[in-house]
């Protein structure tokens, strides 16, 4: 893998910001741009490859939506499984759920009772760290269905926003910092 601070500063040309989405005051990073072009989106995927390519993991959960587009390849890249952590309605079998805050409201996330084993050596992956209310949640459930959560990625973390914080004790790995 290429010098890591070097590819986050190459990927972070191509993330564009974009005002008052979904609400007026929120600034968005859309990674849109940086999908578009395979170049980058190669890279962020093998970041996270490089990053868990030591630590067994035997399963990647991804939050939806944009969660699944780095944690599927990141799984398959490594030989292991993928998991959806849903939103609320979207998952046909039995599941768990758990509800939990946004920085601009409220929303619920779901994931399938039986998609992970007990022990299971678990990593979680999504494109942004914000607040930590839907990755706090995935998070939980993952425990819940009694994954061994190994760690927690993000292509971006917004710092001051301080969503690290309610993860508590657990790894937590981000490329790009704003």
């Amino acid at each position: 893998m290429q010098d890591r601070e070097r590819v986050a500063r190459d990927l972070r040309q191509r993330i564009r910001d974009v005002p008052d989405f979904p609400l007026p005051g929120i600034l968005f990073r859309d990674i849109t741009p940086l999908l578009q072009h395979p170049p980058s989106f190669r890279a962020c995927v093998d970041l996270f490859v490089d990053h868990f390519k030591d630590s067994q993991v035997e399963v990647f959960a991804g939050i939806e939506s944009r969660g699944f587009l780095f944690a599927a390849p990141v799984a398959l890249a490594l030989g292991a499984g993928f998991v959806p952590v849903r939103k609320a309605g979207k998952l046909p079998a039995a599941k768990l759920l758990r509800s939990y805050a946004l920085e601009y409201g409220e929303a619920a996330i779901e994931l399938h009772r039986d998609a992970v084993r007990p022990g299971q050596r678990v990593a979680l992956v999504d494109d942004l760290l914000a607040t930590g209310g839907t990755a706090e949640a995935a998070c939980r459930l993952l425990e819940e269905a009694g994954a061994h959560l190994v760690g927690v990625a993000f292509l971006i973390e917004l710092d001051s926003l301080h969503g690290r914080d309610r993860l508590g004790d657990r790894e937590v790995t981000a490329f790009i910092h704003y």
